[in-house]
């Protein structure tokens, strides 16, 4: 390994950090604006022109309200649960592509982090860590309603990726590769979301329970555990599972988009490598208004049906696709 090529990928990890810790402030006020909008409301408008500033305001808030930690609690665990949490969410995406290869002072530039032969392999991987993070803040904290939203992170994060991973399982038989660069470039004539329909819709569901969004954040949900897991969470220890929530949904729509709507793929992009992240992040913006249209309408759902849900209905449907459509491939002998 050379200097040149260490130095890229600190450049490029840095500018990855970035964008996500960027992202997830202005993610937030999307959000809102797009509530307020739908509720006939007017959302933050006082910080800032526009209310862009309204993020920085919240941030400056968090720095500075007070950290309570429960006197029985664990306090190591409690300490580092939302670093656990927070973490893969970071790391998650450095196997997404967010261009081709741009030239840049001569020299060719892969505008990802790294493609490595199991990337999809990988993200699996990573998204179970935060599993931890959830379930240990909940038991640190010895409060029973933390210890409730813990367990109930648990049993739905750990059961809807199971379909999460069936689902990922259509775009790699149909690629022929877990390389995320190698499954982007297949779609470079037809979106995979055409080919593999039920398993865009079984990731849609199964993304939503992952990342704990309504209507399935019945592990912090008020109306009957206070707060879930992070009840006894504040200042900026709270401000990072928030992060992680948003950052999580940033990385969940990159590999959506990737997976099936064709990722950084677009008019022009093979001529000009540098529309390759904005139409990604055009398409990232779209899947999250998405996530933000479910939030705004649909009500949170009982618990024993997210779980029926996942084993009657999505777990069943989502290993028939990923049969079926091995199935196909042997018989086309491809």
């Amino acid at each position: 390994m050379d200097t040149a090529q260490l130095l890229e990928w600190i450049i490029k990890g840095a500018i990855i950090l970035l964008v996500f810790t960027g992202g997830f402030a202005y993610t937030t006020l999307y959000e809102r604006k797009v509530l307020a909008r739908m509720q006939t409301r007017v959302g933050p408008n006082r910080a800032g022109p526009l209310g862009l500033l309204q993020p920085v305001a919240d941030g400056i808030k968090l720095i500075f309200k007070e950290e309570l930690i429960p006197d029985n609690a664990e306090k190591l665990i409690f300490i580092i649960a939302p670093v656990i949490t927070l973490v893969p969410a970071l790391i998650i995406s450095a196997v997404v592509p967010w261009g081709g290869i741009a030239v840049i002072a001569g020299r060719q530039i892969p505008l990802y982090l790294t493609n490595i032969n199991i990337g999809v392999l990988y993200i699996l991987t990573v998204t179970s860590i935060s599993v931890y993070g959830i379930t240990l803040a909940g038991w640190s904290s010895n409060n029973k309603y933390s210890m409730l939203g813990g367990l109930r992170a648990t049993s739905q994060m750990m059961s809807y990726e199971l379909s999460l991973g069936l689902a990922y399982l259509g775009p790699v038989l149909v690629a022929g590769s877990m390389s995320m660069v190698d499954i982007v470039n297949a779609q470079k004539t037809i979106p995979f979301v055409l080919v593999q329909p039920v398993a865009f819709l079984i990731y849609l569901v199964a993304s939503l329970a992952e990342v704990n969004r309504a209507p399935f954040d019945m592990p912090e949900a008020e109306q009957e555990l206070t707060g879930g897991y992070h009840t006894e969470y504040s200042g900026m220890k709270f401000a990072l599972f928030y992060m992680a929530e948003y950052i999580k949904m940033i990385a969940i729509a990159m590999i959506g988009v990737s997976l099936f709507l064709g990722g950084y793929r677009g008019p022009g992009v093979d001529l000009y490598p540098w529309l390759g992240p904005i139409y990604l992040f055009a398409k990232v913006g779209i899947w999250l208004f998405f996530m933000i249209w479910v939030r705004a309408t649909l009500p949170r759902i009982r618990y024993d049906r997210l779980m029926a849900l996942e084993w009657k209905i999505v777990f069943p449907l989502s290993l028939l696709n990923a049969v079926v459509t091995a199935v196909v491939i042997v018989l086309r002998g491809g």
